[in-house]
């Protein structure tokens, strides 16, 4: 690795660490925070499904400028300068009205800092349209362990001083994520001075058809976890230290994951890492509906988060790197947001609101479950085509 690729994987790495420190407060404990706010479950449950309704369109439209202009990062920069700007609004009490107009000025950019992010380090570890498993995990290790050191901070600090405190922390973090993303070298598109590439004819394709829809059913199981796991557990008594333990133990294991993928990834092809991600997680998920009090079973089912999240995910973006090479390569990271997480994501929130209150938290576990049944059939085709000799070259 020459030294300014180094240079490049370090800052990118800061950036990653950042980016997930200023999500683990909000995937952990916004939830909490609103509810303290004396709002109820069924408006949190809408204000929680205002960050993936930005992913249906925010980071295509990123993605797409940031294509078009070949400036990666530049973009980020602006992105995490907004999200900070658009975080202090959090300081003013105007009820959920004002809280959704704020959220959606955050997620409206930071939701499009990951994809372009991811996009920009493909670009400088990949080659001949092959992701470098082992860089590709030390830099998603740092995402973990910034998540990990966030969310156990946050559930000590939160236990002594209080949720009233929450602002200040997203703010500290929002100022360390515009830091980070100032020190990414400027890193223009590999195909800088061509026309921008049409997408219509990759997505034409049988197993990028079938990866979307997988991702689609593979994320909307994780949304059980993203958006009401927190509520869950303390419905069920938990206190905010240990709901901060299950959390941290689902990213240990995710750094374990990244630190050691090279000598993984191999054993399988890519279709399989995706199915066997997608059926652990319809056993987690039951598992999570049915024993949540019980918690050994309960460590366990966070720890299969190695497979279901980390591995699951390695596989995608190798596959993306593959399906949308140079130019494509900002709007398929985009692509995979859009439908991974934007689409998902906002039924979730809507749906899960609805389910809660007529079946209780657990039903949206039993959803889950079912829905990464599919994502795991979705993964089997394309393993199909895999073998058929018919997968993209």
């Amino acid at each position: 690795m020459s030294p300014t690729q180094r240079k490049a994987v370090v800052a990118f790495a800061w950036l990653t660490a950042a980016y997930c420190v200023y999500g683990a407060f909000f995937t952990t404990y916004l939830p909490l925070w609103l509810k303290q706010q004396g709002l109820a479950v069924g408006v949190i449950s809408s204000l929680m499904a205002i960050q993936p309704l930005t992913r249906v369109f925010v980071p295509y439209a990123w993605g797409a400028l940031a294509d078009k202009t070949h400036k990666r990062t530049q973009v980020l920069r602006w992105l995490s300068a907004m999200t900070l700007l658009c975080s202090l609004g959090l300081w003013w009490q105007g009820g959920a009205w004002w809280v959704a107009l704020v959220l959606l000025g955050i997620y409206a950019h930071f939701s499009a800092i990951q994809p372009l992010s991811d996009a920009a380090v493909s670009q400088v570890i990949s080659q001949d349209g092959h992701l470098d498993s082992r860089l590709y995990g030390r830099i998603r290790l740092c995402g973990s362990v910034g998540f990990m050191l966030a969310v156990l901070f946050a559930g000590w600090w939160f236990e002594r001083q209080g949720l009233q405190t929450f602002v200040w922390v997203v703010l500290v973090s929002a100022v360390l994520l515009l830091l980070a993303a100032m020190r990414t070298p400027t890193l223009y598109s590999s195909s800088a001075g061509q026309a921008p590439m049409p997408v219509a004819s990759v997505l034409r394709r049988q197993e990028v058809q079938w990866f979307f829809v997988g991702a689609f059913f593979h994320v909307l199981s994780h949304m059980g976890l993203y958006t009401f796991f927190s509520l869950y557990l303390d419905s069920l008594g938990y206190s905010k230290t240990m709901i901060g333990v299950y959390w941290s133990v689902s990213v240990t294991v995710e750094i374990a994951w990244f630190f050691t993928q090279s000598r993984w990834m191999p054993l399988l092809a890519l279709p399989q890492w995706l199915l066997l991600g997608s059926a652990v997680m319809a056993v987690r998920m039951a598992v999570t509906a049915e024993l949540a009090t019980v918690l050994w079973v309960m460590v366990i089912a966070q720890a299969v988060h190695a497979f279901t999240f980390a591995a699951h995910h390695s596989a995608a973006m190798a596959l993306i790197a593959r399906f949308f090479p140079g130019a494509l390569l900002g709007r398929g990271q985009a692509l995979y947001v859009v439908l991974a997480y934007g689409v998902p994501g906002m039924l979730a929130g809507f749906l899960g609101g609805w389910m809660q209150g007529y079946w209780g938290l657990s039903s949206i576990y039993w959803a889950c479950s079912a829905s990464a049944a599919v994502a795991a059939l979705c993964a089997w085709r394309i393993w199909c085509i895999h073998r058929s000799g018919a997968f993209f070259a």
